[in-house]
Formats: C-alpha cells, sequence, structure tokens
C-alpha cells in the first residue's frame, strides 16, 4: 500500500467528501487493541466505525500505548492490583513511515503503524510509537503508557498527539481540510499547522475542537514554563505563546488555547453544550461551542436477536435471549468472584470508570437500606459493579476496595475487574437496570447508558448528559428529578439524590419487573428503539460533517 500519497481506501460518500484528520489519546474500536481507558475512547471507536459504515473521507491519529491504559488484577485479598503488561498487536501494519520531532530540544524518532478499515470495520487509523531502538530510553517510554502520571512524559505526549499526529499528516500528504481534536491533548497541532500556514487566521480555518470535560478543574492545565522547554510551542517565544492564545498567568489551559484556535467547537450532550458555553463564556476570543450529543455504534454493540425478537413481536423469544445473556454473563462473575447469580432475580449493574463525581458507592451509603434492598425475600435483587480507577486515583481505588471488601458479606454482590470493551458489553446484556449516579451536571455525556440500552438493559439515573435526551420517566426508563442542585451544598444534593433512589427502586421499578413483567417488557422493548433511533453514532458522525465541518 502506498503511504506516500495517501486516499482512503474505499469509495468515498459524496455527502462527505470533505477530508478530515481526526486526533484521539484513545480510541476503543475492539477488544484486541487495548489503547483506551474509558468514555473517550468508547466515543471515538463508534465515531470511527460510523466514519467507516456512512463512508466518509476521515482517518483517525492515535498513539499505539506499548502497555495500554494499564491491566486490572487482584492483589492476594481481590483488591485491585494495577499491572503492566506488554500489548501485541499483529494486525497492525509497519507503514515504514518514520521521522523526527523536537521533544525537549531533542529530536524524537517517530514511527507510524496502520490500522487496515478492514481489520476492524472503521475508519482508515494510524497509531504513532516512539518506542525504537533509535531513541534514548526517555524517549521510547512516551508511548509506555496512557495518561502517564509523570507531569512531563504527559506534556510529551500530548506533544507526540498533536506536533507528531500533525506532522504524519503532512508525510501522508492527505491534506485534510479539517484536523477534528476530540478532546485538548493534541492542540500543540496549532502551534505545528501556525509554523506551516504562517498566519492563526488559516489555522482556524483547519481547526474544529470537541471539549468532553464539564468542569474548568478538569480541564489539563500545565506550567507554561514547562510546555516552552520542551517544545511544546514549535519555536515561538513565550511571549509570543501569551499574545496568541491570550495567557495570562503561568499555566497554559489546554482547552483555554483549543476554544481560540478553533473555528468551531462542540459538546457531547445538549446539557454540556450549554454548561460549556457559560463556564467559557467569561472568556474573550474563544469560538462558538455548538452540542452534538455523543452516541454509540449500533452495529458493533447491541444484540441482533433481542431487536430480531422485538421487531417480530416474539416476546417468548425476547425473554429467552434475554434470559440467555444474563445466564452467560454470570458465568464470568461465577469465574471472577465464586458467586452463582440467577438469571431470572432483577440485576443491577453500576460499570464505568471509577471516579469521585460519579459516587460508584452510592447505594451503600445507607447502609440498612441497602442491606433491606439485598435481603428482600419477595422482591429479590443482584447488583455488580466493575470499572477502572485511575492507577493513582487513590480515593476511587479506594472505594473500588471497599466495594470488594463489602461484597465478601453478600452472595448477591460481585465486583468484577477487567471492565474493557468485552466485560462492558457482557455486563449490560447482565443487567436489567443500568445504574447512573453521577453529580448533576458533571457527567459531560456518558454513554455507557446507551449500549446498556441496545441489549434489553433499562437506564436509572440522574438527570445528567445525554439523560435529558433520552429518558421519559416510566416509559423508556427512569431518571431521580432534577432539584434545585446550585442551592444545594454536596451533601444535600447527595442526600437528596440518594433518596430518591431508593425511592423509585424500591415503589416503582422492582414492583414493576416482578409484578408486571409485561409492562417491565415493554420498557426495555421502548428504550431499545429510541436509542437506536436517536443514540446510533451513525447520526453523530453525519452531524459532526452536517454541523461541525460545514
Amino acid at each position: 500500500m502506498d503511504f506516500k500519497n495517501f486516499q482512503v481506501p474505499f469509495q468515498i460518500n459524496e455527502q462527505y467528501a470533505k477530508k478530515v484528520a481526526y486526533f484521539s489519546m484513545e480510541f476503543a474500536v475492539h477488544q484486541p487493541l487495548k489503547i483506551y481507558s474509558g468514555g473517550l475512547g468508547f466515543l471515538s471507536g463508534s465515531h470511527m466505525r460510523s466514519a467507516y459504515e456512512l463512508k466518509q473521507n476521515l482517518i483517525g491519529i492515535g498513539i499505539l500505548w506499548k502497555y495500554g491504559y494499564y491491566d486490572q488484577a487482584r492483589n492476594q485479598d481481590q483488591t485491585l492490583q494495577v499491572t503492566w503488561m506488554e500489548k501485541m498487536a499483529t494486525f497492525l501494519e509497519d507503514t515504514g513511515i518514520k521521522f523526527q520531532i523536537p521533544i525537549h530540544d531533542h529530536p524524537v524518532w517517530v514511527k507510524a503503524y496502520y490500522l487496515n478499515p478492514e481489520t476492524f470495520n472503521t475508519a482508515p487509523l494510524f497509531f504513532l510509537s516512539t518506542d525504537l531502538p533509535e531513541n534514548d530510553y526517555v524517549s521510547q517510554t512516551i508511548t509506555h503508557r496512557l495518561y502517564d502520571a509523570n507531569v512531563a512524559t504527559k506534556v510529551a505526549q500530548f506533544i507526540l498527539l498533536g506536533v507528531g499526529g500533525a506532522k504524519l499528516v503532512d508525510e501522508l500528504n492527505f491534506s485534510p481540510e479539517l484536523y477534528h481534536l476530540n478532546e485538548a491533548h493534541a492542540i500543540s497541532s496549532a502551534f505545528y499547522l501556525l509554523k506551516k500556514f504562517k498566519s492563526i487566521d488559516m489555522v482556524r480555518q483547519h481547526l474544529v475542537f470537541t471539549t468532553h470535560t464539564p468542569e474548568e478543574a478538569g480541564n489539563e492545565k500545565h506550567d507554561i514554563y514547562l510546555c516552552h522547554k520542551m517544545s511544546y510551542f514549535c519555536g515561538l517565544s513565550i511571549d509570543e505563546v501569551r499574545k496568541l492564545t491570550g495567557t495570562r498567568d503561568d499555566q497554559f489551559n489546554h482547552s483555554l488555547a483549543a476554544l481560540r484556535f478553533a473555528k468551531l467547537a462542540n459538546g457531547v450532550s445538549q446539557l454540556h453544550g450549554h454548561v460549556s458555553r457559560e463556564m467559557w463564556g467569561k472568556y474573550d476570543g474563544i469560538c462558538n461551542i455548538i452540542s452534538i450529543t455523543n452516541a454509540q455504534n449500533w452495529r458493533y454493540w447491541a444484540d441482533k436477536q433481542l431487536y430480531k425478537a422485538m421487531e417480530e413481536g416474539n416476546d417468548w423469544a425476547f425473554d429467552d435471549r434475554k434470559n440467555y445473556l444474563k445466564k452467560r454473563a454470570f458465568e464470568t462473575v461465577a469465574d471472577q468472584t465464586g458467586k452463582l447469580f440467577n438469571p431470572s432475580t432483577f440485576t443491577i449493574v453500576w460499570a464505568r470508570r471509577f471516579a469521585g463525581y460519579k459516587r460508584a458507592d452510592m447505594l451503600t451509603w445507607q447502609l440498612d437500606r441497602f442491606n433491606a434492598l439485598l435481603s428482600n425475600a419477595k422482591y429479590p435483587v443482584q447488583i455488580i459493579w466493575a470499572g477502572k480507577p485511575y492507577p493513582l486515583d487513590y480515593p476511587a481505588i479506594s472505594q473500588f476496595n471497599n466495594l470488594v471488601h463489602l461484597s465478601k458479606n453478600y452472595k448477591n454482590v460481585a465486583v468484577l475487574t477487567g471492565y474493557e470493551l468485552a466485560l462492558s458489553k457482557r455486563l449490560k446484556q447482565a443487567s436489567d437496570i443500568w445504574l447512573n449516579n453521577p453529580r448533576v451536571p458533571r457527567e459531560a455525556s456518558g454513554t455507557s447508558g446507551m449500549t446498556a440500552a441496545m441489549n434489553g438493559s433499562v437506564n436509572f439515573s440522574t438527570d445528567d448528559g445525554w439523560i435529558p435526551e433520552f429518558i421519559n420517566h416510566g416509559h423508556n426508563g427512569f431518571v431521580v428529578p432534577k432539584a434545585d442542585y446550585e442551592s444545594m451544598n454536596t451533601q444535600q444534593q447527595d442526600d437528596y439524590d440518594l433518596n430518591k433512589l431508593y425511592e423509585i427502586l424500591e415503589q416503582e421499578i422492582l414492583p414493576l419487573y416482578y409484578d408486571s413483567y409485561d409492562t417491565w417488557r415493554q420498557i426495555i422493548k421502548n428504550g431499545m428503539r429510541d436509542v437506536r433511533f436517536q443514540f446510533d453514532s451513525n447520526r453523530m458522525a453525519n452531524e459532526y460533517y452536517e454541523l461541525l465541518y460545514k
């Protein structure tokens, strides 16, 4: 294959002829390619699959992480152990492209690997690596671990994705009309493009940006002197950078720079677009922020047999399939924890990245109510938790470990490790309720519930992220009614949400499941229909062309 004048290797749909290079720190396209940590990767993975289905003229650019994010194993007492294992991906092609970029005033060799669209049905993807014998050890480690804890390494990773990615696009002679940054990790590309186009207006014409973080503290900031020392700004002086980006203090805010360099940006749900406009509105010179709600790829995620039974109106086949899916997933539960779950018992699953605001262990905050729920003979319940905390987020790790210890007291509570694409799909199939209880409005989108609905699970959530656009309470899911959160402190908000969660669970959801299963089944089907209609990533990939790339 000729990588020197790269063209997307399939017939482009004219509607999507505009050439786009899409930059993301992580891509979750399939279980064997472990270069993702969570929602950002799941989103970009589904996006790349839809770009392929719609035959869009788009390539993805990421990094080949030698050790991935990390492997979640267990200590002797079942608690979380972080392990690092070298990942093999023999299905990637060596492009033969090798070039140098300056990092810390030092030339670093970069190699590009290619994921053919036919391999996993994605847009063409290119992955950069510095793990080469030509580099010194420190340079090799740049592509070892996704979101490395060392600040200098992290800045180097951002330079690699941005500057290295933009340079790779030139090496490919791809000449995109637009560079689309999925989150601000690759904003160093703007400085590379400034050098190339010689004009800030030209850079703006070529740059669009997707922001995922609904609070300012969550946006990456780094010491501007460190960034400068590490060659982040492609030869510009600190004064020039300050002038260009409007940076007044010593912290370089990647997202703010992206919003000032891009011609247009988008938030990842209607609510998040609103929150973002409000949050960044106090800064001058930022671009307009529209909303394009995240979505997930139906073809990859959905259980087709459930949909078939639903479309044929065959309730027996529908129930039989859901029962089988639960049974199969419970084999993983038994294998990991030695607990035998019952497919006819109502199953609650909370599974996603562990982070403070997501409140993983919320149901356990009132232990008497938790015990009553788990020992209810009339309406029996099973609960599964899973998810990967960031390996150095000690509060989140201790939250995970506390749940492990707690689970040892119950036959019907399990905490699983290894929450990646494959287990994620299994747990969605295992669940009757997909529980999601972040503190409003801190979840930008939260897409796991979309794929849960595609597998016959009912969403039960606080009213955040994509949920306000989806849930019609009691019809296709269940939602905690919004309170006046702004007038509450964190403790009051937590108390309100927790009481409502238990109220809805005990008084509405459980009686429906056990006493009116026909109605329950209808709620599942309504969710399956609505999610396919509104939240298949083909809709999202189309909106990117219609709204962001136009």
